[in-house]
């Protein structure tokens, strides 16, 4: 079963003027879905063709040989959760579940927020910044390229992608305004909740 480009859970324009819809055109329509063609074609003819796009991830990652799968394939698992993490009109203090633990285990949102952003500006190169649950508890990582909490164990919260292609169309070379904008503005604290669990 071929891996498939997930609609955006939103209009292009929706998160205008934050994010354009020129930079969905290129990061959703061309970034994604290169990794979403390239993933396919590798996988064609291979016992992974028949696998989840999470078990074809954490079967990449355990192959050195499979480098190539890995990158793309959980470029397309980390995008997809991306999208799912902003929504118009969301960002700022959380509530709910996620709210409470952002409190007791990270100090509170003011320090979640800086901490969070800080982790995003200094990821190096191309990456992303998340929000895990760590053994059971809050964690705010950092990764580079295509790394994913999946082959790390922890569970993904909350995630915001500091590639170039996300944010520069947009804002040049601003990531702190751009995760700033995320935080204030773009967050789907509802999805945070649900990943909770």
């Amino acid at each position: 079963m071929p891996i498939i480009l997930p609609d955006l859970p939103f209009a292009k324009d929706a998160l205008e003027p934050l994010i354009s819809a020129r930079t969905f055109e290129f990061h959703h329509g061309k970034h994604h879905k290169a990794y979403v063609d390239n993933t396919n074609k590798l996988i064609e003819g291979t016992d992974l063709a028949s696998q989840a796009l999470e078990a074809i991830v954490k079967a990449a990652a355990a192959d050195p040989a499979q480098k190539g799968l890995f990158n793309n394939a959980a470029q397309v698992w980390n995008h997809s959760f991306f999208w799912q993490c902003l929504k118009p009109g969301g960002g700022g203090k959380p509530t709910g579940r996620i709210a409470a633990r952002i409190d007791s285990e990270l100090g509170g949102y003011d320090k979640f927020a800086a901490d969070f952003k800080n982790a995003g500006v200094t990821q190096f190169g191309s990456g992303w910044a998340w929000l895990v649950l760590k053994d059971g508890k809050l964690a705010i990582t950092q990764s580079a390229n295509a790394e994913t909490p999946l082959t790390q164990g922890h569970k993904p919260l909350l995630v915001a992608d500091v590639w170039e292609h996300a944010y520069y169309l947009d804002y040049q070379n601003r990531r702190p305004d751009f995760l700033q904008a995320f935080l204030d503005h773009l967050v789907n604290w509802d999805f945070v909740n649900a990943n909770l669990g």
